[in-house]
């Protein structure tokens, strides 16, 4: 039995928790095979390293699609698919690493330190990632991240990230969980129903 997911929100502590606990939800009532469609501008790295390792490391394979744009730590997750589509329009975008600072943030040399170590091993974790899924040397993705590199879908295919392009992305009468945008400023949600047909 395959089951879809359709993800289209940032990737955050919230939304994360809803995607994670949507696959336990499908595993549970004996989804054999997991399609799972994102478009997202990216977020936590935190979260979207453990969702790549989440997707990696399910018993039932899971194909991924873009179905707009996947920027940032979106490419990560993206990348856990087995097999990897995308529709005809669409981008991906792969970029380095930041951390924010807001208000009087005061630290001292090690905190500092700390930081920068931390912010080196995302960059490493994503950039190893990337270059394992798309058969590229971590030099390569390196210098991708640090040039902002923006890829169309038949770029994707050369670049050895996307398989292939195409515009179904889910069958007739599939069963379908959505995780989308807050309405009315309310939480992110999680609708479940399936497609007619």
């Amino acid at each position: 039995m395959e089951r879809a997911i359709r993800f289209l929100a940032p990737v955050n502590n919230q939304t994360a928790d809803l995607l994670i606990s949507a696959v336990d939800n499908l595993l549970a009532q004996g989804t054999k095979k997991l399609r799972l469609l994102i478009s997202t501008p990216g977020g936590s790295v935190f979260h979207g390293l453990s969702i790549y390792n989440f997707i990696k490391g399910l018993p039932i394979e899971t194909d991924t699609y873009n179905f707009g744009s996947v920027d940032s730590i979106g490419v990560v997750i993206f990348s856990a698919g087995k097999k990897r589509y995308s529709v005809p329009h669409s981008r991906f975008l792969i970029h380095g690493v930041k951390f924010n600072i807001s208000g009087q943030l005061s630290i001292d040399e090690k905190q500092l330190e700390e930081y920068l170590k931390g912010l080196q091993i995302d960059q490493a974790n994503i950039a190893k990632v990337i270059a394992d899924t798309c058969g590229k040397t971590i030099e390569r993705i390196y210098s991708d991240m640090h040039n902002r590199t923006t890829l169309s879908p038949q770029e994707a295919i050369d670049y050895g990230l996307v398989h292939s392009i195409q515009d179904d992305l889910i069958p007739s009468g599939m069963h379908l969980t959505t995780i989308g945008e807050p309405i009315q400023g309310q939480a992110y949600q999680t609708r479940q129903f399936n497609l007619p047909g």
